[in-house]
């Protein structure tokens, strides 16, 4: 087995997301995920802690980028307007890699406890939006407010664009989102 060759981690989650699609999650185990990446359980292990971290890895790094863009926002835009450059970032993580978002979303859809696990990461993602506005200033409720609604302009917002006629890159689809938020809210 090549477990000394580079890019284990990005060869387990390809392996894991092809399988997930081919036989569903529940169906999948970890022996085969390292089987067909051509390395061990161990170093399987080594990299993800189960077989849910597969799908859900690059979470934390996701989250950093969109806090950090909301906290180095321009002093004085509006909270909306700071939760927007974390979109934006956000949004810029995602290039080039439309057909690996539908596939990842189309096996989270398929299970109840992935999707559990993906609200729960979009809960944490908005504590912590909330959290990077209160650093900025912003008040409460006014802080979780636009957290919430900054999280599910990328909800909404990550699931047209993997919608399989959508072509516009994911910014384009986080601004009107945006928009759209804006709309409503105003009355529109």
């Amino acid at each position: 087995m090549g477990r000394w060759e580079p890019n284990a981690r990005e060869r387990l989650a390809k392996a894991a997301l092809e399988l997930y699609s081919e036989r569903g999650y529940e169906q999948t185990t970890v022996a085969e995920i390292a089987k067909r990446a051509g390395l061990t359980e161990r170093t399987f292990f080594r990299h993800y802690a189960d077989k849910r971290e597969v799908l859900f890895g690059g979470s934390v790094a996701l989250q950093d980028l969109f806090v950090n863009a909301v906290a180095e926002a321009p002093g004085p835009a509006a909270p909306i307007d700071a939760a927007a450059a974390g979109l934006e970032a956000a949004a810029a993580v995602f290039d080039g890699r439309r057909e690996h978002s539908r596939q990842r979303q189309a096996v989270i859809a398929a299970n109840t406890e992935l999707q559990e696990r993906e609200l729960i990461k979009l809960a944490s993602l908005s504590a912590a939006l909330a959290d990077a506005l209160r650093r900025r200033g912003v008040t409460e409720p006014a802080a979780s407010l636009t957290a919430e609604a900054g999280v599910a302009v990328f909800k909404v917002g990550f699931e047209r664009w993997t919608a399989a006629a959508e072509e516009r890159t994911l910014s384009q689809v986080m601004r009107e989102s945006l928009e759209e938020l804006k709309a409503v809210t105003a009355g529109g």
